[in-house]
């Protein structure tokens, strides 16, 4: 599985630099940093005036064109999806992906369920026809895609299809539900195939599939919600549907609480490397950051350039987690992250985002459009902490000693709720003994 991940990140990588190389006035690196698609829409049109379309561009200039289509349909609007894919470009593994979020937002939508079904069929065939064992991308697309087109045709009653499309998902091997590095991706097949299940009538089946996938920490918001819906079909009524989700989270807490505190750090002095166990399997230690300073010596800035001190935030719990745009889990963590400050925005309390490696323009124009509310900073050379690993999170106890550290993604949004959560309450404890 490490060799899966290993190589739909080079695919990744290589794709999004295929997709910046120059043409000249244009490319694709600005329009990217573009935020509303009205406006990347006006980019392209001035390139295609100015640089006209030929043999020796087609290619490239198709990349705008599936990117302009996909923006247009996280809007809603499906005629100008359509126009742009009207010449049937082709869609790399970075396009299919992104197109693929997008279809998994459309279809928690009844306004949009017909299109869902259609552009999913249409790309399922395209993977199918063209995919191997080494199309990591397509496998993992596949897998979501073929769940997203079931759900869509179970909410519209084909449920025939969407039975046979789930069953089609839970055959793929090597698919993305356990390699935690997609943003809820057993969360939302549970949830998916919980609400197949009750459109073909296996709604006891259907319900004690989310009250495991709850109890296990594999949620998220939707699948809770999915959860109360079933079991109100159930049991002809909500009533002890609370009470049941409550119980079933404080369950699914309580076991993460008790791994989380086998990984309080007791003695923790600077200098401080935080270290896990060398993926190769060699048996030695993998350096994942250095800590060469003290949390209240660090200042960094923020996406507008104002300098943040961390000295300011004594007598409080302090978080950071460094991240890249780039990092499929890096975002994906961010979803739990919100909860925990949500939760604790009344309290002693701070977390940071620090971006790293990468221009403020592209961390900015990222933010802006995937609509993030955590609290970013930025340290384009990485020299907080020489950061080596994504996902990377570091919990400080009120006095700024390194309490907890932790790499990835938890694969799910109520997990790494969860896990964050009880780092926050061990300090807190900690603290006051």
């Amino acid at each position: 599985m490490n060799k899966l991940l290993i190589c739909l990140l080079i695919m990744i990588t290589c794709s999004s630099w295929g997709q910046q190389e120059a043409i000249k006035k244009y490319n694709y690196q600005d329009f990217n940093l573009i935020v509303k698609v009205e406006d990347q829409e006006v980019y392209f049109n001035k390139m295609l005036q100015e640089e006209p379309e030929d043999e020796s561009n087609t290619k490239l200039y198709n990349v705008f064109r599936v990117a302009l289509a996909t923006d247009w349909l996280a809007k809603g609007n499906i005629e100008k999806y359509r126009y742009y894919m009207q010449t049937d470009p082709e869609v790399s593994g970075v396009s299919l992906i992104n197109l693929t979020y997008v279809l998994q937002d459309l279809v928690e939508d009844e306004n949009y369920l017909n299109i869902v079904k259609e552009i999913s069929k249409r790309l399922i065939d395209d993977i199918e026809k063209k995919s191997n064992d080494d199309d990591v991308i397509g496998i993992f697309q596949l897998q979501v895609l073929l769940e997203v087109n079931a759900m869509a045709n179970a909410e519209l009653g084909n449920v025939d299809i969407a039975l046979k499309n789930i069953q089609k998902s839970s055959e793929i091997k090597d698919g993305a539900r356990e390699i935690k590095y997609f943003k809820d991706s057993k969360a939302n097949y549970y949830n998916r195939y919980a609400i197949v299940l009750s459109a073909a009538g296996e709604d006891k089946k259907a319900l004690d599939t989310l009250v495991e996938a709850v109890r296990n920490a594999d949620s998220n918001p939707k699948l809770v919600k999915t959860l109360r819906k079933v079991y109100k079909k159930v049991h002809g009524n909500d009533k002890g549907a609370d009470k049941l989700i409550t119980d079933l989270q404080e369950e699914a807490y309580e076991k993460e609480y008790k791994e989380v505190e086998k990984h309080y750090i007791a003695e923790s002095t600077i200098p401080f490397e935080g270290t896990i166990p060398d993926p190769s399997g060699s048996g030695e230690s993998f350096a994942v950051f250095n800590a060469t300073k003290h949390a209240y010596e660090i200042s960094l800035p923020d996406l507008n350039g104002n300098t943040i001190n961390f000295n300011d935030y004594k007598g409080k719990i302090l978080v950071i987690d460094f991240w890249t745009t780039a990092c499929t889990p890096c975002v994906a963590s961010f979803a739990g992250f919100e909860q925990v400050v949500a939760e604790y925005k009344n309290e002693p309390f701070q977390l940071f985002v620090i971006d790293i490696f990468e221009e403020q323009e592209t961390v900015k124009s990222f933010i802006a459009k995937k609509g993030i509310s955590l609290d970013v900073l930025h340290d384009e050379d990485n020299e907080t902490y020489e950061v080596a690993a994504t996902p990377n999170k570091i919990v400080f106890d009120t006095k700024g000693n390194i309490r907890f550290y932790s790499i990835a993604y938890a694969g799910s949004t109520d997990r790494e709720y969860y896990k964050l959560k009880a780092m926050v309450e061990i300090t807190k404890a900690k603290n006051k003994s």
